[in-house]
C-alpha cells in the first residue's frame, strides 16, 4: 500500500498512518473508524454501517503473521477472512480433524470420551449424524457462507404435524403419544371458543369496539376452527367439538367413507400435560420454520472453509500448552503430532478456545481476562445416533423429518430430513441437555443405548429394537477438547450474557496481541451464525488495528 502523504504543520509532511493514530488516540476507535473511512481503508461499505465487507488487500496484512488457535467455525472463519486481506495465517488443532463442534459421524469415526469409552460408528455407505450442529435458521449468516463457498442446501425439518408429544406423571394423557397436530388443535380450538364466549358476552367490551370485536370473533372461529353456528351467549355457544385439523381416527378414504375425527382431549388434561408448551418454537427467530442444513451433512461447510484457506495452514493434534504475548508479538508453544513440543511465533494471535479449557491453559494474560475466562459455565449436552435397516418412522408413523418432544430424558428425539424413503436412516434417540445429558454422558455407550431404547419403546414400540443395526453416542461435556455442549453466562438457561456483563465486555478486547472469539462472545451462543460473527468482529477489529499502526 503506498503511503499518500498530507499537509502537516511545521515538522513537514504527516503520513497516512500517522494521521490515523492520531486520531485514534484522541478521538477513540469510533473517530479512528470513521477517519479510516474517509480514506477508503475500512471495511465496511460507508462509514456507520453495520453491513460486513471483507478486509482488503494491504500490503501491511501481507506482512503480519496470525497464529489461530483452534480450527473449529471461529478459528476457520478468521482466518478465511483474513487470508482476503493477505494475512499469512496458520491454525493449530488439538483434534485430528477440523469443525469443532461441527462434527459429522460417520463409518469409521473413532472417538475415545474422557472417561476413556472408546466408540467406533458403524454406519452403511452414505448415512451420518450430526454430533453437534445439525441446522442452520433463514435469519442467521451461516447462510451466507454457505452461498459464497458454494455449499449446497436443504430444508432441514423440526416442526412437523405428525411428530409426537409423549409424558409422564402429568395427568390422565401420561404414557400417551400425542401428535403436534391433535394437541395443537385440541388446545387451539378451546382457547378460541373460551376467548370467543367472553367477547360474545361482553368480558371485552372495555378494550375493543364493536367492529373489532367483530373481527376478532371471525378470526377465532378460523384460528381454532369452532361452531360459529349459535350465539356465543347461549349455552353451546362457540363451541369446539373437535376438528379434521386434529387427525382422523379412521382416514377419508374412497366412495362413502369420509373419514372420522375423535373427541377432543379434556382442556384440562391438555394444560396438566403442557403440551403447549412446545408450540412457541414455531416462532422463535432461530427455530422459525424453514431451516436449512448442507446437503450431504454440515461438515460441508467445515470442507469448503478448509478448502478455501489450505489444508496445509492447519496443524492437527496440536494442543496448546502456553500463550504468551512478547515484546514483538506473541508465542505460542504446542505439542506437535510426533508428541514433541514445538513453537510458533506470530505478530497476532486469535484464539477460538473454549474459556472452561482456556481458563487452564498457561498463558501471561491479565488478571482481567483470566476472571473473565472463568465466568462462562459449560452446558452439558448429548446426542444418540441410531441407524435402522428400514426407516420405520415414515413406513409406519408417515413421519418424514422434524422433533418428538417429550419429558422423558430422552428430551427430543429427531427424525432425519434427508434420504427420504431409503433403505436405511438414522435418527437421533435423544438429544439433551443438563441433567439428562448428564445422566447418559456418565454411563458407558453401551448403558446409554439401553436406556435409550427402553425409553424410545414407550413411544415407537418394540421396532425400536428389532430393526436397529449400529448406534454411536456424544457426551459432549466428556468430549476432549470441548468439555460442554455450549457456555451459559448465567449459570443456566437463558446462556446469554446480561447487559453489561463485564466479564463479556473484557473478552471482546484484545489483551495485548492477543484476540479471543467464539461464539460464546456472541448472542447466538450454540449456534455456528454466532462463531461467524464473533470472527468477523475480530477481523474487523485486527485489521483496523494493523492499518492504523503497521
Amino acid at each position: 500500500m503506498g503511503r499518500t502523504r498530507f499537509r502537516g504543520g511545521p515538522e513537514g509532511p504527516v503520513t497516512r498512518r500517522q494521521l490515523l493514530s492520531a486520531v485514534g488516540i484522541t478521538g477513540g476507535a469510533g473517530a479512528l473508524y470513521y477517519a479510516m473511512g474517509a480514506l477508503g481503508l475500512t471495511l465496511t461499505a460507508t462509514a456507520g454501517s453495520s453491513a460486513y465487507h471483507a478486509p482488503r488487500q494491504s500490503e501491511l496484512a501481507r506482512g503480519k503473521r496470525v497464529v489461530i488457535i483452534g480450527a473449529g467455525i471461529a478459528g476457520l472463519a478468521c482466518a478465511y477472512e483474513l487470508r482476503k486481506a493477505g494475512y499469512n495465517c496458520v491454525l493449530l488443532e488439538a483434534r485430528a480433524r477440523p469443525g469443532g463442534r461441527v462434527w459429522t459421524v460417520r463409518d469409521g469415526t473413532v472417538e475415545t470420551d474422557l472417561d476413556g469409552n472408546k466408540q467406533v460408528a458403524r454406519f452403511a455407505p452414505g448415512q451420518y449424524m450430526d454430533a453437534g450442529a445439525t441446522r442452520i435458521s433463514q435469519n442467521m449468516v451461516t447462510l451466507d457462507y454457505c452461498r459464497e463457498l458454494g455449499v449446497p442446501i436443504q430444508v432441514f425439518t423440526t416442526q412437523n404435524a405428525n411428530c409426537y408429544y409423549f409424558a409422564e406423571g402429568v395427568g390422565p394423557l401420561s404414557g400417551k403419544a400425542i401428535r403436534h397436530r391433535t394437541g395443537k388443535a385440541d388446545l387451539y380450538g378451546y382457547v378460541a371458543e373460551l376467548l370467543a364466549k367472553a367477547t360474545s358476552q361482553g368480558a371485552l367490551d372495555q378494550y375493543l369496539t364493536d367492529q373489532d370485536q367483530e373481527m376478532l370473533l371471525e378470526f377465532l372461529s378460523d384460528w381454532g376452527d369452532i361452531d360459529t353456528t349459535s350465539d356465543g351467549k347461549k349455552e353451546g355457544g362457540w363451541k369446539y367439538s373437535g376438528s379434521p385439523r386434529r387427525g382422523y381416527v379412521e382416514p377419508p378414504g374412497a366412495g362413502e367413507r369420509s373419514g372420522r375425527v375423535g373427541d377432543p382431549y379434556p382442556l384440562s388434561d391438555l394444560l396438566r400435560a403442557r403440551l403447549g408448551f412446545r408450540f412457541s418454537d414455531e416462532f422463535d427467530y432461530d427455530e422459525a420454520m424453514p431451516l436449512f442444513q448442507p446437503i450431504g451433512g454440515m461438515d460441508r461447510i467445515v470442507r469448503a472453509l478448509v478448502d478455501a484457506i489450505g489444508a496445509h495452514r492447519i496443524t492437527y493434534e496440536a494442543p496448546v500448552r502456553s500463550i504468551r504475548t512478547t515484546g514483538t508479538g506473541v508465542e505460542v508453544v504446542f505439542d506437535s503430532p510426533d508428541g514433541k513440543p514445538r513453537r510458533e511465533l506470530a505478530d497476532y494471535c486469535i484464539c477460538t478456545v473454549p474459556p472452561q479449557i482456556l481458563k487452564d491453559i498457561p498463558a501471561n494474560f491479565s488478571k482481567a481476562v483470566r476472571e473473565a475466562l472463568r465466568a462462562p459455565t459449560p452446558v452439558s449436552a448429548g446426542k444418540m445416533g441410531l441407524q435402522y435397516r428400514r426407516r420405520w418412522w415414515e413406513e409406519d408413523d408417515r413421519i418424514y423429518g422434524g422433533v418428538t418432544y417429550t419429558n422423558l430424558d430422552l428430551t427430543l428425539v429427531e427424525y432425519p430430513s434427508w434420504g427420504y424413503q431409503g433403505d436405511r436412516g438414522i435418527i437421533h434417540g435423544y438429544y439433551n441437555f443438563n441433567d439428562e445429558a448428564e445422566r447418559y454422558g456418565n454411563m458407558p455407550p453401551a448403558e446409554r443405548l439401553t436406556r435409550a431404547l427402553q425409553q424410545l419403546e414407550r413411544i415407537h414400540g418394540a421396532k425400536v429394537r428389532t430393526e436397529l443395526e449400529s448406534s454411536f453416542s456424544v457426551a459432549w461435556q466428556k468430549t476432549r477438547y470441548s468439555q460442554g455442549g455450549w457456555v451459559s453466562w448465567q449459570g443456566g438457561d437463558p446462556v446469554g450474557p446480561r447487559e453489561g456483563d463485564p466479564q463479556f465486555a473484557r473478552l471482546l478486547k484484545p489483551d495485548g496481541k492477543v484476540y479471543f472469539a467464539g461464539d460464546y462472545l456472541s448472542h447466538l451462543i450454540g449456534w455456528q451464525a454466532g462463531a461467524f460473527l464473533s470472527a468477523r468482529e475480530v477481523v474487523t477489529d485486527l485489521h483496523t488495528r494493523v492499518l492504523a499502526t503497521g
